[in-house]
């Protein structure tokens, strides 16, 4: 039981009222409070109702990177440990025989190593968190040294694999101030521990898996690499994903995919950034949404939009209710594309919402799908046979959002969902109980106990605070 605030005395006005909502509500510590002051849980009425202020909820996914390669040493965050500026952890390195430390690694291009499932639990070797120099050298190794040879002829291998390498607030500083005015998130672990393709179902729909009858939601079964589109079977998604009930519920929505989508069979992002359709347009593996069977049913498809549709949007302030916007490779900061191209797009995205004039009814969730092989400390939680997965970075912005707080929860994609159930579904969850449309996952994440609750990065007391337009392309330390 934890002390109730004085506020909250003066309030109530008497102990049989104190009582009740100890016993009705709870109360839970967030974040960085002072001692003995409290937050309300999500089921007060008042705190509940300020969701309701977010009339629009977009969410930017990038590519690759873990929360340690990114925010390792900002103040306040649980970064890599450190003494006296100098790490204090290390990983084996099966070459050499030597322990790798983190490094400040000031290259735009980064290499980062192999990141399926078999790599996160190689990576999280059963919470020793020591597997990523070894992964990256013997999983990775030939392509690692192409990679090196191609950009420097003089770069030897042994300056790889880089997956140690951190970069800090000289290096990313809009990403850092976005951090640092806003809500960063320095528990926001990837759903499933794999890669880019199952990251981005969950993102969607809380859950990966395979679909054993077409069309068939209940034959649906768990599964951490799980089948992806093809042109025999463009569909093969039939568990219900999170449109499916915004669409009941008549709540606008759109997928907006950065230069529009890929169309031939090669899935995978090109090792080297190549100025063609495959490097400049959305990979199948990120544009996942065209693959559910019930976006079809609603006759939904053409809510999958190119980006440009978002930018007019923003501008007239008709943004939907909810969106996704997915990048292309070039964009993406998915290793070998440059760190810097990447904050520049995401700028230029948060700067058009900012000057729009859905700004003081928005939240901005932005989030990387993967770690990329790159180290990070953090031992994930397990909450099922497919997560959580390695942490990575998170952020909020929002014009409600707290003024730089650092968010401890435990945090999902999952979280994600909840907060947009929340806000416009009146709590509906994708459970195959309840929301209409039954399925055969396992359990609903977004009722996960350890699941924190995206209502406390925000101060909807507050009024709304007014934009904060960064330049798309600020002084960086980053080296080319």
């Amino acid at each position: 039981m934890f002390p109730i605030h004085i506020t909250l005395k003066k309030v109530l006005g008497h102990a049989v009222l104190i009582s009740a909502v100890f016993a009705v509500l709870g109360f839970t510590p967030v974040g960085h409070k002072s001692a003995g002051t409290v937050e309300l849980n999500a089921s007060s009425r008042s705190f509940e109702q300020g969701i309701h202020k977010i009339k629009h909820i977009i969410i930017i996914m990038q590519e690759n990177r873990s929360f340690d390669s990114y925010f390792g040493t900002f103040p306040g965050a649980d970064g890599i440990p450190m003494k006296n500026g100098v790490p204090t952890v290390a990983v084996p390195d099966p070459r050499t025989g030597k322990m790798v430390k983190p490094y400040h690694d000031r290259n735009d291009r980064n290499f980062g190593g192999p990141h399926n499932a078999i790599d996160a639990s190689a990576d999280i070797d059963g919470g020793k968190m020591d597997g990523f120099v070894k992964m990256a050298s013997t999983k990775n190794a030939g392509l690692l040294r192409a990679k090196a040879k191609f950009y420097n002829p003089n770069l030897t291998y042994e300056a790889h694999p880089d997956v140690m390498g951190y970069h800090n607030g000289e290096d990313i500083p809009n990403y850092w101030a976005y951090a640092k005015d806003f809500v960063l998130q320095d528990h926001m672990f990837e759903p499933i521990a794999s890669w880019s393709f199952p990251s981005h179902l969950f993102m969607v729909s809380a859950w990966s898996a395979n679909t054993k009858v077409p069309s068939d939601p209940m034959s649906c079964v768990s599964k951490l690499d799980p089948r992806n589109r093809t042109a025999k079977d463009p569909t093969p998604f039939a568990w219900t994903d999170i449109t499916y009930l915004l669409h009941k519920r008549g709540i606008s929505w759109i997928y907006y995919l950065d230069q529009g989508a890929k169309l031939d069979k090669d899935d995978i992002v090109p090792a080297r950034p190549r100025k063609d359709v495959d490097w400049l347009v959305v990979p199948k593996i990120w544009n996942v949404l065209p693959g559910f069977v019930d976006v079809h049913q609603d006759k939904q498809m053409s809510n999958v939009e190119p980006l440009k549709n978002f930018l007019k949007a923003a501008k007239a302030g008709t943004l939907p209710s909810v969106c996704w916007i997915v990048p292309n490779g070039h964009d993406s900061e998915h290793p070998t594309a440059l760190v810097s191209t990447g904050q520049s797009y995401v700028t230029n995205l948060i700067n058009a919402i900012m000057r729009s004039p859905d700004w003081n009814s928005t939240a901005i969730f932005l989030t990387w799908d993967d770690w990329g092989g790159f180290y990070d400390h953090v031992v994930p939680p397990k909450v099922d046979e497919l997560g959580y997965g390695i942490r990575v970075p998170g952020i909020v912005i929002s014009p409600y959002a707290k003024k730089g707080y650092i968010d401890h929860q435990t945090l999902s994609f999952d979280a994600y969902l909840k907060f947009i159930e929340d806000d416009f579904l009146g709590g509906q969850r994708l459970d195959p109980k309840t929301d209409g449309r039954p399925d055969s996952r396992p359990d609903v994440r977004e009722n996960e106990r350890i699941l924190g609750n995206l209502l406390h990065d925000f101060d909807f007391s507050q009024s709304p605070r007014p934009p904060m337009v960064l330049p798309v392309h600020p002084k960086t330390d980053l080296i080319k």
